[in-house]
């Protein structure tokens, strides 16, 4: 499957904030943000993009911030994950039946990438899906990371809406949808844990009942 590469040109724009980074950090990873977590698993979780001080800085995806306490707190909860999360990419933290990857591979300016930046990087989200043939579901957070799986599956966005908690069919994949599990969000109590508990839950059910 292709991955970008660590110089990947193709967004003059997110090239130039990686350089930036590269300069102003230099221990930080500050490259295209890998997926975490095996081909083989029946669950693939779609974020936005890595975030400045999180998995731009670590390397793996919601890895070093508030949104990755909360994702794989809640994914270990329900039998997804193992191991002690030490929000760095070396600490042994595991992945049981689940990826993890964002829309966009590369940290933006302002957490806000561009429609031009976002297909740009469909590519290789196509080309996940594609790769994981044993996918039974996907969890999506937020609208960017819902409309991206539903492009990269050539599916038309008018016939699935997003909201928190839907969850679509299609053509034998379920889309489970859910607001990002960001500070932001949390903070505003437009998500709480609780909500994002539930959705994950109702995940854990539906490949239990597929197994």
């Amino acid at each position: 499957m292709n991955e970008p590469g660590a110089d990947c040109p193709i967004c003059p724009r997110l090239a130039a904030f990686r350089a930036a980074g590269r300069r102003a950090e230099p221990a930080w990873h500050n490259s295209p943000v890998s997926s975490f977590g095996a081909l083989s698993a029946r669950l693939l979780v779609v974020g936005l993009a890595p975030g400045l001080r999180g998995a731009n800085r670590t390397g793996r995806p919601f890895t070093g911030d508030y949104a990755g306490d909360l994702l794989y707190g809640t994914l270990q909860r329900h039998g997804f994950a193992a191991g002690s999360y030490a929000a760095a990419a070396d600490d042994g933290f595991q992945l049981h039946d689940c990826r993890v990857t964002n829309a966009v591979r590369c940290v933006p300016p302002g957490n806000k990438p561009t429609p031009a930046e976002i297909a740009a990087c469909r590519p290789f989200l196509t080309a996940e899906l594609s790769s994981m043939t044993r996918l039974r579901a996907v969890l999506a957070l937020g609208t960017i990371a819902h409309d991206s799986v539903l492009k990269a599956l050539g599916r038309r966005l008018t016939l699935f809406r997003f909201a928190h908690g839907a969850k679509h069919e299609i053509g034998g994949l379920l889309l489970a949808d859910s607001y990002h599990c960001s500070r932001l969000n949390t903070n505003t109590g437009r998500l709480t844990p609780d909500m994002f508990d539930r959705v994950v839950a109702a995940l854990r059910d539906y490949l239990d009942r597929a197994a």
